[in-house]
């Protein structure tokens, strides 16, 4: 399988930094092929252009969005890795669904009904927050967020979703705990993309201890 991990983080020190390459070197060592898209990395243009509003009118990706659409063409599933910013996805991450899964790449519209055009794929997300995971859950901080992202995105796009956070990421979080937390990614991952054969060798855990910042 082809998996595509997408990382919505400025900081390549960062827990989520860690998180998305325990991602990648346990697909790795289940013999998947990885596409990492490093959110921050490639200065992707969060911002909708005029063009791209979905509509009756016909409408055209731009060429940075076209270019995105093709490398993911035949991915198979996609890893989101970001943090809680105001209890909601960073804007960079969301301006990349806004344009990249939009219409003709996540669905079609058709004469009186919206096509999902990804059905059969998986979207596995791993979010963090400072705050306490008790806050998280009983404020309804993560319900809200995975009725408005999660959720939605299965239902226009037809993805298959799974969702795990990771709350109290702070600065001071430990090695001993950041490194429970990227086994329990790593069994997530397992999980939902299970061993391909022949699996190809393992690259070096060398990322994995990036456990510094939020």
């Amino acid at each position: 399988m082809k998996i595509a991990v997408v990382l919505a983080h400025p900081d390549p020190g960062s827990f989520n930094a860690a998180v998305a390459h325990a991602c990648i070197g346990q697909l790795a060592r289940l013999g998947h092929q990885v596409l990492l898209r490093d959110l921050y990395g490639m200065n992707f243009d969060p911002r909708l252009k005029r063009g791209e509003i979905p509509g009756d009118k016909p409408h055209k990706a731009e060429r940075d969005v076209a270019e995105e659409r093709a490398m993911l063409a035949e991915v198979d599933g996609f890893v989101f890795v970001y943090p809680f910013w105001f209890n909601a996805p960073p804007a960079i991450l969301k301006g990349y669904v806004d344009r990249v899964f939009s219409m003709d790449f996540g669905y079609a519209l058709e004469v009186d009904r919206i096509r999902p055009l990804l059905g059969g794929r998986k979207l596995v997300s791993f979010s963090t927050s400072g705050a306490s995971e008790h806050w998280v859950h009983s404020s309804g901080a993560l319900d809200a967020l995975m009725t408005l992202f999660d959720l939605h995105l299965s239902n226009l796009c037809g993805l298959s979703t799974s969702h795990t956070h990771f709350g109290d990421v702070t600065r001071d979080l430990t090695p001993e705990a950041g490194e429970q937390r990227l086994r329990q990614v790593r069994q997530v991952i397992a999980r939902h993309f299970p061993e391909q054969a022949p699996a190809r060798a393992a690259p070096g855990r060398a990322r994995d201890d990036l456990l510094r910042r939020l």
